[in-house]
């Protein structure tokens, strides 16, 4: 009987994809300028979507995107290929999203009401998509804008960590190093972080 190779384990894949994200930054720091489209290519709708939750606005969130990437080619001899690409992507994406919140904690033209479009399409991908009918597809969004909210009134701290740890799956370690804390500190904020959403949404769950 003929065997046929197995797909590769996740773990493989990763290792993989990182090599290739690693190669196109040596690439992009010997003058390759074509590897950030290539990077761009592979990591830009993550990104995207990552801001969107960390933000709650589209326009906010393409902004700083694209800003990433600008980071990205403006730092790319920084750049140690013994780091995960990944890691030092979203670091320097969440960094972003960090300075934006004080900006606009200075400019107080933020409403909830205004925050549309992707980021409820996210929080609403946590919902039953099993052909709702009319009635739960109003009860569906409706849950989802009291999660958008619960999650967008935590504190930063708490908020960073529930967005890395539970939407973007990310492990406490890795979640560590974009926040630049320790495994235990993410820990602690995701445990209180469910603590509060679980308080908040009750009447949902």
């Amino acid at each position: 009987m003929e065997q046929t190779d197995s797909p590769p384990s996740p773990e493989a894949s990763a290792r993989q994809a990182n090599a290739r994200d690693c190669a196109d930054m040596g690439r992009l720091a010997a003058g390759d300028d074509a590897a950030l489209n290539d990077l761009m290519e592979r990591h830009a709708t993550p990104v995207f979507h990552f801001l969107c939750r960390m933000l709650g606005n589209e326009d906010d969130a393409n902004d700083l995107a694209q800003e990433t990437f600008v980071r990205v080619f403006r730092s790319c001899a920084s750049f140690r290929t013994s780091e995960k690409f990944s890691t030092w992507l979203y670091t320097i994406a969440a960094n972003l999203a960090r300075n934006h919140f004080r900006w606009r904690s200075r400019h107080l033209n933020v409403s909830l009401e205004a925050e549309t479009g992707e980021s409820e399409q996210t929080l609403g991908s946590i919902l039953p998509a099993n052909d709702p009918t009319p009635n739960e597809q109003a009860l569906a969004a409706e849950r989802a804008a009291a999660v958008r909210a619960a999650v967008d009134r935590l504190p930063a701290d708490l908020r960073e960590a529930i967005i890395l740890c539970e939407w973007e799956e990310r492990s406490a370690a890795e979640a560590a190093l974009i926040l630049g804390a320790t495994s235990k500190a993410v820990e602690s904020r995701l445990y209180r972080a469910r603590q509060i959403l679980r308080e908040r949404l009750k009447s949902w769950l």
